[in-house]
């Protein structure tokens, strides 16, 4: 059953920063937020989980809920979420098991396949085994998408093509993170929907994606006028159910509460999911030029 809320007695801690590479993100986003719960009437008080001081504000102060704005390691992949749980205090977004199992893209992947959900092909290499680019480029199709299992907001990310190319955009990769994904590269319509709800999870409408650059990369993502967002996306009634459906069945799969963001490619005639995001709701900075027929 859900709990009715009074804002004005409610005592947030909106937790923003961090230690990852999306720490400045985090921040902005912490800032959005922060600005609509005071409108909305709560108490907010902002907090940065790399503070240890902060997290002893965070043990000792009778807060009511945790608002998570936090992007990356040790903010979307169940650290701090299992830290929240330990002192007892509420949190906006997934548990611990879903939230670590969604940030790390060769997991969650996993679960899709298991549930049918489309889902592009791939290998994944762990940092000091060995691996042969030959055979990756000869199942990948020689254009591969290689990029951090566990790195959020596009980071790490290169779509390359050839063995050499591969090669060393694994490299790359491993200098942040100590697992690789080597997915099939698949060109197509960028697609986005949210998912909100427990127990009957429903989907929001689908966004189309349109990069400035040649993919939507953290550029993209977060600079003014990096993408351009069409709600509706236009799709006819048919297509929009497939992937509605695609993405209700992607939170399902994980085991998601609350709000997620899947990403699916439109490549003609299937709809494959590439990515996911499990705290997504705390991207309320600007992200590009919105574009709502």
């Amino acid at each position: 059953m859900a709990t009715v809320v009074e804002p004005a007695k409610c005592r947030v801690a909106l937790l923003a920063g961090g230690t990852s590479g999306e720490r400045e993100i985090s921040l902005a986003s912490g800032k959005g937020a922060g600005e609509a719960l005071r409108e909305a009437g709560f108490i907010v008080q902002e907090l940065d989980p790399a503070k240890k001081d902060h997290l002893k504000t965070l043990i000792e102060e009778p807060f009511d809920v945790a608002f998570l704005c936090l992007h990356g390691k040790g903010g979307e992949d169940g650290v701090l979420q299992g830290f929240l749980e330990t002192i007892g205090l509420p949190y906006t977004g997934p548990g611990v098991w879903s939230s670590a199992t969604a940030m790390n893209k060769a997991q969650s992947k996993l679960f899709y396949q298991r549930e049918g959900i489309p889902t592009a092909p791939y290998q994944y290499i762990k940092k000091g085994e060995g691996y042969s680019v030959q055979e990756l480029a000869l199942a990948m199709g020689g254009t591969c998408v290689v990029k951090p299992a566990t790195e959020g907001s596009a980071l790490g990310i290169y779509i390359v093509e050839g063995e050499e190319a591969i090669a060393d955009a694994i490299e790359r990769v491993f200098e942040i993170d100590e697992l690789v994904v080597v997915e099939k590269y698949i060109q197509g319509t960028e697609l986005t929907v949210a998912v909100l709800g427990n127990r009957d999870p429903f989907a929001l409408p689908v966004i189309e994606i349109v990069p400035k650059a040649d993919f939507y990369d953290f550029e993209s993502k977060y600079a003014p006028g990096g993408s351009q967002h069409i709600c509706p996306a236009p799709l006819d009634e048919e297509k929009t159910k497939q992937v509605m459906d695609a993405a209700v069945g992607a939170h399902k799969a994980l085991r998601f509460h609350s709000r997620r963001e899947w990403h699916p490619v439109d490549s003609g005639d299937q709809y494959h999911s590439w990515h996911d995001g499990d705290l997504a709701s705390s991207r309320c900075g600007p992200r590009g030029r919105h574009q709502f027929p």
